[in-house]
């Protein structure tokens, strides 16, 4: 039996950078919200589950995704990565593929292309045009106990510490993130 492929987006922050009239993720871009751009990329990637990590703001999630509220979230990204990792392991994954909720020009080739990445890859991670993304980032099980339990780490130090466990993904698509009003009218001014 193969495991399945699961996604986790993380979207539980405060978005405390962007000083906007609302939460970063709730803004419109392009006719809807932030995170849902990022939720319909993951969504197409054709992902077996799909778990969301929410947390300061309510997100109306449609029904085949897995949510699981962090009442935490303010205590730092550690605690909503090790949730998801929780999730993907109740889940019977092998791997788990990992984006933030604020970048939405993360596109749906970018995830799949991650998660295909060679399975002897202990940490895949995509690249942009030559530049490390970071996100998605795909994580074999046995890089979750390695993952930090507190703080606001994620797999960057991973990524930093143990660059021999590192598959740089080409992807196309965009990391950036928003994660102030000035990013967002960056993007928009596009």
């Amino acid at each position: 039996m193969t495991s399945p492929s699961v996604a986790a987006l993380l979207a539980a922050g405060g978005g405390t950078r962007f000083v906007g009239p609302e939460h970063k993720l709730l803004t419109d871009i392009a006719g809807r919200p932030l995170w849902l751009h990022s939720l319909a990329a993951v969504l197409q990637a054709g992902f077996d589950h799909v778990v969301v990590v929410t947390g300061a703001v309510p997100l109306d999630l449609p029904a085949e995704v897995i949510e699981c509220h962090n009442p935490h979230w303010g205590r730092g990204q550690a605690g909503s990565v090790q949730m998801a990792v929780a999730a993907a392991r109740e889940l019977g994954a092998q791997a788990l593929t990992i984006g933030l909720a604020d970048q939405p020009f993360v596109g749906s080739a970018a995830w799949a292309t991650v998660r295909d990445a060679d399975p002897a890859c202990r940490l895949a991670v995509a690249v942009y045009n030559g530049r490390l993304g970071p996100n998605p980032v795909r994580l074999r099980a046995d890089m979750w106990p390695l993952l930090p339990d507190s703080g606001d780490g994620g797999a960057r130090d991973l990524l930093r510490d143990h660059p021999q466990w590192v598959c740089r993904v080409d992807c196309v698509g965009s990391g950036d993130d928003i994660d102030t009003v000035e990013d967002l009218a960056r993007w928009k001014n596009r």
